[in-house]
């Protein structure tokens, strides 16, 4: 019975080292694989304005005008980085994932699956994995829907998704559903994701 019991304490004294080195193997091979990987700012990613980003502009000019200017990378990088971080101050990231798993079929839903390389970015750090899907994975959003659908989906989300359960933002919009600063910004910044990684179709891009 002594031999059983010691042989049970060495098991379970290799069972826990072998945790232990795991737990720090893991996190350093997830670390290294970004090693190499090019890293681009927010001056990067703003070198062209998307093409909704410039129809904002066109379809809301005095409002646009007195928020953002013209359409330029740097009003680009303005309402890109005000957007997420409305969409961070607005917990949106508690609802809505931006990582599409290489699981059940995730690729027929929401597209490509998410990839290492399209979170070396300003907009991606920290990551915006989200808790649960409660709404759809927004990893691909970009170009998928126009302008005025994500206006009306904000100002009343039933009125385009009559099950929705999203509460309402109405507030950053006028009675004419034209956009304040904020409303700008996130319509931009949902317009961007996934406009990142290469090979995955998105909206026209354009140079103003």
């Amino acid at each position: 019975m002594e031999r059983f019991y010691t042989l049970v304490f060495i098991a379970g004294v290799g069972c826990f080292a072998i945790a232990f080195l795991l737990s720090m193997i893991f996190p350093w091979m997830s670390l290294y694989s970004y090693h190499g990987m090019d890293y681009q700012t927010l001056a990067q990613l703003a070198e062209k304005p998307s093409l909704e980003f410039v129809q904002l502009s066109e379809k809301f000019p005095e409002s646009f005008k007195e928020h953002y200017g013209t359409v330029s990378p740097e009003s680009y990088a303005k309402a890109l980085q005000r957007g997420r971080d409305v969409y961070v101050g607005q917990a949106c990231w508690h609802c809505h994932s931006q990582y599409v798993r290489v699981v059940s079929n995730e690729h027929v839903r929401w597209g490509a699956p998410s990839s290492a390389q399209e979170y070396q970015n300003a907009l991606n750090q920290p990551h915006l994995w989200g808790t649960r899907r409660v709404g759809p994975d927004l990893a691909r959003e970009g170009g998928k829907k126009t302008n005025d659908w994500h206006i009306a989906h904000f100002i009343n989300p039933k009125s385009v998704v009559p099950h929705s359960v999203m509460p309402p933002y109405p507030f950053y919009f006028d009675e004419k559903g034209v956009p304040n600063a904020d409303g700008f910004a996130l319509v931009t910044y949902l317009q961007w994701l996934g406009t990142v990684q290469a090979g995955i179709p998105v909206a026209e891009r354009v140079t103003p």
